[in-house]
């Protein structure tokens, strides 16, 4: 895994972390889980395509 793809992880799951502390302390907002999710797919496509 190189460095860019192991930061990207990093800050997906610092986002995940960010957005469910956002929900836990003022209640669920679509976009950012939806922000999320695009995050999470973009880090799964770069893993996807070092890997290749």
């Amino acid at each position: 895994m190189s460095g860019s793809t192991k930061a990207m992880g990093v800050l997906t799951v610092s986002a995940l972390v960010v957005v469910t502390a956002y929900t836990a302390a003022l209640g669920s907002n679509g976009w950012l889980w939806f922000g999320w999710v695009v995050l999470g797919l973009l880090t799964l496509g770069m893993a996807a395509s070092r890997g290749a």
